[in-house]
């Protein structure tokens, strides 16, 4: 490739990730300031603190999200993938299976990523939400419709994800580069109209504000992390655009546009004190209101995308990893596999986002339970990269311990500032975060469990093999193939099958899926097989979090090693598991039945692998846990 098409390469994914990386962030702006500001905070709006705050915002901009996630984060890439589950896998390999710290660090990343799902619920909700009251700003007798008008455009968004997002996804870059050019250009405005702000580059007022106000400055920090929402997501999707242009798209469009329209709500709050009610629809006067909302509606919708396609992801991870059970995935682009979407989980989201736009009602009231779902998260990234530099790449204690423990002394006061407003609407994420966490831990646990009642009564594959030859069954044309997991002996559907039909296909395959602690397994690694003689093979496919299962893709593949298929002549044999919860042993008697209707509910092993449906026999087997 010439340096040109690689310019040219590098171009297209800075655009692409300036669209789809920082919708989140690039939206803050709206509700941000007027949130640091709100009455009740009891925060007045002086020329110092208004210095303080810009500061604050600037500053953090440059530690929290240059410092910390561009530039360390990123460097924790798991085969070139990121996000909080890739970081899980990462860290968990790195300390081993058999260390203490494997359990504690699993429940850690577990619950971080169910807060994932809390921030794609809030961000769609304050997103639009924020957007449209931009109606009453213009004229308030708008005001009793920007609800109903929220829930509209909430409901229109998550109708269409069915649809994906490959065609509109070209244009979500050039809207928010509009988005970004347009938050520079106020910025600068108001900048030229009150220079002073510019002073609040200067880290010490930051220092002066939290000095001097220390109480109102603890509380300030809950509203001014609002500022900082989205840094998740600019290492959940290095692994679609890569570090270059996420860095590439931070530094030249999206940090200086939002540092200048911080310093320009700045400078129009030192102008006109009257603008804190929403200091970024009054930056240019009313003129520019009804259009400002409009562009800001699009790049909310595009914000709440990234998000939502964020959870579709994150499911499928997850899944992969064994914390939720399997369900529909639906591929909604030819060329892209990591554009999915999970019908179960959008639906979901939608109802929980209305459930939030309508019981918290405004913006204001949802900042409150926004901060503490992304701090919350922030801190568990910060702990799980100290795991992976210490014990993955190896470096000094000493440096490992300063370089997270700086960042972790800012995500903890950010977290606890966030956990005054507890009460007040930080509860929900946390709800919603601890409900998912029981799912996952009940679904792992409950699926190891069956795990070991299958060992116990497992029988030795290879000795059953010699002692059924000794006087072979009728075998009949076709090839038979039996699913089992590493850990089995004999599959169940395989005795089934010779207890009740007394016959064994001439060519027996026995089938095992390996879910591997890495995001992809490259295509010659995938499958391998082991002859057992008397035409039994053992066939081992390995798959990546972020692979896509796809059994008849595999069987092509063990063409290579001298297997090969005629789909027609093959039947799957497939145990059916029927969970029975026993209450003398196992898990609490709530949690066996919760494992045991997420069972009934899963999706059908052939449907998530993509086996044909008129080759698969089906053969029941109960199993107590």
């Amino acid at each position: 490739m010439s340096s040109s098409e690689k310019k040219s390469g590098i171009a297209a994914l800075t655009l692409a990730a300036v669209g789809i990386v920082y919708g989140d962030i690039g939206t803050s702006p709206l509700y941000a300031m007027k949130e640091v500001f709100a009455e009740g905070h009891g925060l007045s709006l002086t020329a110092e603190n208004v210095l303080g705050v810009v500061s604050l915002i600037v500053w953090g901009l440059i530690i929290v999200v240059s410092l910390k996630y561009v530039v360390l984060v990123l460097r924790a890439d798991n085969r070139g993938e990121g996000g909080i589950m890739a970081l899980l896998s990462l860290a968990l390999s790195s300390v081993g299976r058999q260390s203490r710290l494997y359990f504690p660090l699993m429940v850690m990343g577990v619950f971080g990523a169910t807060l994932f799902y809390g921030d794609s619920v809030i961000t769609p909700a304050i997103s639009v939400l924020s957007a449209v009251e931009g109606l009453s700003v213009a004229a308030p007798h708008f005001e009793p419709y920007v609800m109903p008008i929220a829930v509209v455009v909430l409901a229109f968004l998550f109708a269409i994800q069915h649809r994906g997002t490959a065609g509109l996804g070209k244009w979500f870059g050039i809207v928010m580069v509009i988005w970004f050019a347009t938050l520079a250009a106020m910025g600068v405005v108001n900048i030229i109209a009150m220079p002073g702000i510019l002073q609040s580059l200067n880290p010490l007022h930051a220092l002066h504000f939290l000095e001097g106000h220390p109480l109102l400055a603890f509380i300030a920090l809950g509203a001014i992390v609002l500022a900082f929402t989205g840094s998740e997501a600019l290492y959940a999707d290095m692994g679609h655009f890569g570090k270059r242009p996420i860095r590439l798209a931070w530094f030249m469009v999206a940090f200086p546009a939002l540092g200048l329209n911080y310093m320009g709500q700045g400078a129009l709050l030192l102008a006109n004190p009257a603008a804190v009610s929403n200091p970024f629809y009054q930056q240019l006067g009313e003129w520019s209101i009804y259009p400002l909302v409009g562009l800001a509606t699009l790049a909310t919708i595009i914000a709440s995308q990234a998000t939502i396609s964020g959870a579709f992801s994150m499911t499928k991870q997850a899944i992969a990893l064994g914390f939720l059970p399997r369900m529909k995935i639906e591929y909604t682009s030819a060329s892209e596999m990591g554009q999915i979407y999970v019908p179960a989980v959008n639906w979901f989201l939608m109802i929980v986002v209305m459930l939030a736009v309508i019981g918290f009602g405004s913006s204001s009231n949802l900042a409150a339970a926004y901060g503490i779902a992304v701090t919350a998260t922030m801190t568990v990234t910060t702990v799980l990269t100290f795991f992976v530099i210490r014990y993955r790449w190896k470096y000094n204690l000493l440096l490992c311990v300063l370089a997270t423990g700086f960042f972790l002394l800012i995500d903890v006061s950010l977290l606890s500032a966030n956990m005054l407003k507890l009460l007040h609407g930080g509860w929900f994420p946390l709800l919603l975060a601890t409900v998912l966490f029981i799912m996952m831990l009940t679904w792992k646990r409950g699926r190891e469990l069956v795990v070991e009642n299958l060992q116990k009564h497992a029988i030795p594959l290879e000795d059953f093999l010699i002692s059924l030859f000794v006087a072979p069954p009728t075998r009949v044309p076709g090839t038979a193939i039996f699913m089992r997991s590493e850990s089995d002996g004999v599959p169940h559907a395989m005795l089934h099958n010779l207890l009740h039909n007394k016959i064994l296909h001439e060519r027996v395959v026995f089938l095992t899926v390996n879910m591997m602690e890495l995001p992809y397994v490259a295509s010659d690694e995938q499958v391998r097989v082991q002859n057992l003689g008397n035409d039994c093979y053992q066939m081992y496919v390995n798959y990546g979090f972020k692979d896509t299962p796809d059994i008849p893709w595999a069987m092509e593949l063990a063409s290579h090693q001298g297997l090969e298929f005629d789909m027609m002549e093959t039947s799957f044999f497939i145990a059916r598991q029927t969970v029975v919860p026993n209450p003398e042993r196992g898990m609490a008697l709530w949690r066996e039945h919760l494992f045991v209707t997420m069972m009934r509910h899963a999706r059908d092993a052939a449907d998530y692998y993509q086996i044909p449906s008129n080759r698969v026999i089906e053969l029941g087997t109960k199993i107590e846990i």
